[in-house]
């Protein structure tokens, strides 16, 4: 404690009974000697008497208070001064506690005491700060880390939709991937084993995340557009691969993923193979929103039986639906990210309202430019108060024989 007054007697007093109650006190004849001491060593109590030569008490506690400390320093004026005016002068400069002359030992005391509770409550709330701080630097460092990871995580999932636009002879594939997070559960694509067949498929794998992230990495190395002899859409057949029936590859997944204990999730699938000649199309709906044929004319209907998702049951069945594209349709496989998004005026998108927008879109746009034109469309239409709550992903096939 710093005991400050120009009077050695009255300090030596002041410091006596202070010891004897088991304090440690330095004693200071000034203002100016003691904010040098403050200034090296800043004390946890200060009692200064307010008359002095020079830097009076009100001076001196200003310039204590404009100090650079980690804790907080309790100060006490002495002074023969009632008067509220002068009382809210030493408030204001940044005393905590008055003390009127002649001390009385028991008030100075109690006053002590009280500025001794202040400052136990303080360092407790210092420390606690300090834990708060370094938890969330820890946490933050944490969180960088996580924010490093999924963006890398990003890049590898990107990479499994390689091309996001691709010819097939006189026919094109568009594709369209956009995540609500760093990463997502959608995945999109395609893959021709041999020339006239095409293979193209939209999955939408339950939940968000990293969980779902990993699903889809695992169902894109099943449907390779690489590597044929792991891919499960395709079987050797005339000198190299050929496609297999879609409700064949839906039971095939759906066999691989009952088969790994342990794992909860499934996935909803549109998974269609073309003949690019004949324009012949075989479609299997697992669970997916029911896939949107555009005529070459601009009429617009829904496909498909629907079906269970796979990953649900085991030996579930899967049924085929069998159309004859003609020069000019176009097929659309999308997730319910576009469905089930929320508008403006409430309520969700639904299947009308992608049929709205589909008319809407540029009648001579294609691919993936098309696909960007109609999320675009889906965008201008959310609530601005909603965030994206669901990924958001299609694929685009556009039928022209030869």
């Amino acid at each position: 404690m710093l005991v400050v007054d120009d009077s050695r007697l009255q300090r030596r007093i002041l410091a006596s009974l202070l010891q004897k109650w088991g304090l440690s006190v330095i004693e200071a004849e000034s203002g100016t000697d003691a904010l040098a001491i403050c200034e090296v060593a800043p004390p946890d109590l200060v009692l200064s008497d307010w008359m002095m030569p020079g830097m009076d008490g009100l001076d001196f506690c200003r310039a204590f208070r404009r100090l650079p400390a980690e804790a907080y320093g309790y100060f006490i004026l002495l002074t023969s001064k009632s008067e509220k005016i002068e009382i809210a002068q030493g408030l204001d400069a940044g005393a905590d506690d008055f003390l009127t002359k002649p001390v009385n030992p028991e008030e100075l005391r109690a006053r002590i005491s009280a500025g001794d509770r202040i400052l136990a409550m303080q360092r407790e709330l210092s420390e606690k700060n300090r834990i708060i701080r370094d938890t969330l630097e820890r946490l933050q460092a944490v969180y960088d880390s996580i924010d490093r990871d999924l963006k890398q995580a990003r890049k590898i999932q990107q990479s499994l939709v390689p091309r996001l636009s691709q010819e097939f002879g006189s026919s094109h594939v568009g594709l369209l991937l956009k995540p609500c997070g760093h990463i997502g559960g959608d995945l999109v694509g395609m893959f021709s084993p041999r020339a006239g067949q095409l293979a193209v498929y939209s999955i939408d794998v339950s939940g968000h995340g990293i969980t779902s992230a990993m699903m889809t990495a695992r169902i894109g190395n099943y449907l390779s557009a690489v590597y044929f002899d792991q891919n499960l859409g395709v079987e050797p057949g005339d000198g190299g691969y050929v496609l297999r029936p879609p409700a064949a590859v839906a039971a095939e997944l759906n066999a691989r993923l009952m088969a790994d204990t342990g794992i909860e999730e499934y996935f909803t699938m549109a998974y269609a193979t073309v003949d690019l000649e004949s324009g012949r199309l075989s479609l299997v709906q697992a669970g997916h929103p029911h896939p949107l044929l555009i005529r070459g004319d601009g009429r617009a209907e829904f496909v498909g039986t629907g079906g269970l998702p796979i990953g649900l049951l085991a030996d579930a069945p899967f049924a085929q639906t069998e159309l004859t594209l003609a020069p000019g349709d176009r097929l659309l496989l999308y997730s319910d990210g576009f469905t089930e998004a929320r508008v403006r005026g409430g309520g969700m998108l639904d299947a009308q309202g992608l049929v709205d927008m589909v008319a809407r879109c540029p009648p001579n746009g294609s691919g993936q430019e098309w696909l960007e034109d109609l999320f675009w469309d889906l965008t201008a239409q959310m609530d601005p108060d909603c965030e994206m709550e669901d990924d958001v992903s299609a694929a685009l096939f556009e039928f022209n024989a030869g």
